[in-house]
């Protein structure tokens, strides 16, 4: 399935993958085989509810790296994908954080999936990794080395950061779209199960031309239909998740619920 063919057709979901730290974070406490399962249970709990895609991210790594990650990390994301894409047959999404587009297309590459999510892929915002700041220019060059198809996803005044001076969404959207090269765009809420404003996501929608726009946060089965009436996909992860909490794992009746609300 291209994703993006099915983002222009259809209302899209896509679940996270949000790992347990990595071995070698601060907070790592599993070995990789249990981080595997981890992501394993929570896909299958996500195809099994109906979702169109899913999203693995290093969720647990915190404190990130703001630029490259290491070797390892990229090594056991691959593996850890490849995991994933072997056993569902759903577009699969790559975020390594917190802004290494690079590495996501390497992981992405290795395991076949279908896109990446880069937080910061033009421009410069601050955060509590201090400056990220985009390269469009060398993740597009990479790309084409690779000569691959993956599809890049970008974040537009991504969560958990600040902008350096102030700038009108819609010029964010358009430079990121037109002078970026994005695929898709990403608008989000200030933070990690944070709403969106419908405002922020009908200004994204008018920029981005022919580029998709989904929700990077905050959707929930409350508010799903309205926000896929305005975007073209969300990318769900706390809502879906049991009682509502990040870490915890993906509980298949939230999962059930949230699709319900996104279809009717």
């Amino acid at each position: 399935m291209d994703i993006l063919s099915h983002l222009r057709t259809n209302r899209v979901v896509i679940g996270m993958l949000h790992l347990p730290a990595l071995p070698g974070a601060p907070g790592s406490a599993l070995p990789l085989p249990a981080i595997r399962e981890h992501a394993l249970r929570d896909a299958a709990a996500l195809a099994d509810g109906g979702v169109d895609g899913l999203l693995l991210e290093n969720f647990g790594d915190a404190p990130f790296y703001p630029h490259r990650v290491p070797p390892h990390v990229v090594a056991m994301l691959a593996v850890i994908g490849h995991e994933v894409k072997a056993r569902f047959n759903l577009p699969l999404g790559i975020n390594v954080l917190r802004n290494d587009g690079v590495g996501a297309l390497a992981v992405a590459s290795a395991c076949g999936a279908a896109f990446i999510r880069v937080n910061v892929f033009t421009g410069a915002r601050v955060a509590d990794q201090g400056l990220l700041q985009g390269e469009a220019h060398e993740i597009l060059r990479y790309r084409k080395l690779l000569a691959g198809d993956v599809r890049v996803f970008a974040d537009v005044a991504v969560k958990h950061s600040a902008p350096l001076g102030e700038r009108a969404l819609q010029d964010e959207v358009e430079d990121t779209v037109q002078r970026g090269g994005a695929d898709a765009i990403i608008v989000s809420g200030a933070a990690t199960g944070k709403a969106t404003s419908l405002h922020d996501i009908r200004t994204a929608k008018l920029a981005a031309g022919d580029a998709a726009v989904l929700v990077g946060s905050g959707v929930t089965a409350a508010n799903v239909a309205e926000t896929l009436r305005v975007a073209d996909g969300v990318i769900a992860g706390t809502a879906l998740k049991r009682d509502g909490i990040t870490t915890n794992p993906v509980d298949p009746a939230r999962v059930k619920e949230f699709l319900l609300a996104a279809r009717g």
